[in-house]
């Protein structure tokens, strides 16, 4: 595979993608640097779950290139089997956890282990997996719950063990979509820490509307209007911004 040359761990040029002659993404360009976290903003429509979907290979480009890893993978040549197991992993909006089963075996059922039948089968605990249980059940703030049916959860701990799932399977890029709608004020503030946490040593990408929560993070902003990059800077750059005002946050 020919190598594409950057620096970014996710890159972007030109990306297009039209549905019935819509334009969900029109030449979106922009790039991730590893080990940063990056917060995308926008209006509904604005391209963002297309973005994702983009990088994740549920949906491939009209147009324009996709890479990860410092240009090694074009991902617009793979699958979404192939793209996660390169280190991809997706947190949708609604929580997706196991409800009948505790939040440390929903864990354990998330744990990047051999996924094959006979390995499956004659799978044991090991002293490293539940080392690794613990450490993602400190990560997620639900020690104290790992006994807890994952059903009985509020709805913040089912977004953070969610996270805790997706970390489980040792991502190098977590995408995170909207992780604190519904949530409230104390859990907001507790996943804005959680997100820094784990941005330490994993790339993250957060899609959100919360503005509040956005300025928390104090990372740089994205954002998208219309398929395509409107502006890109600090919270409080992107939030003078003339267009920004305009077309997203309307005052």
């Amino acid at each position: 595979m020919e190598q594409h040359t950057t620096t970014a761990l996710l890159y972007l040029d030109g990306i297009t993608v039209s549905f019935d002659g819509f334009k969900a993404l029109n030449e979106l360009s922009f790039m991730i640097e590893p080990g940063e976290m990056r917060a995308i903003i926008g209006p509904n429509g604005a391209g963002k779950t297309t973005m994702m979907d983009v990088v994740t290979g549920k949906t491939r480009p009209d147009a324009g290139d996709v890479y990860f890893a410092e240009g090694t993978y074009d991902l617009s040549k793979l699958d979404e089997t192939e793209i996660a197991a390169l280190g991809i992993g997706r947190k949708f909006q609604k929580p997706t956890v196991f409800d009948m089963h505790t939040v440390e075996d929903n864990l354990l059922l998330a744990l990047k282990n051999d996924r094959r039948v006979r390995a499956t089968l004659l799978w044991q605990s090991s002293t490293p997996q539940e080392k690794r249980i613990a450490e993602l059940l400190d990560t997620i703030r639900l020690k104290s719950l790992r006994s807890r049916v994952a059903g009985s959860l509020s709805h913040g701990q089912k977004q953070w063990l969610e996270i805790g799932m997706l970390l489980a399977q040792e991502p190098k890029l977590l995408l995170v979509d909207e992780p604190v709608a519904g949530m409230t004020d104390a859990e907001t503030r507790q996943t804005a820490e959680l997100l820094r946490e784990i941005n330490r040593d994993k790339t993250v990408i957060v899609v959100e509307h919360d503005m509040t929560f956005v300025r928390d993070l104090g990372v740089r902003v994205t954002c998208l209007h219309e398929g395509s990059v409107l502006a890109e800077g600090t919270i409080d750059q992107v939030s003078q911004n003339e267009r920004v005002v305009e077309v997203y946050l309307g005052r």
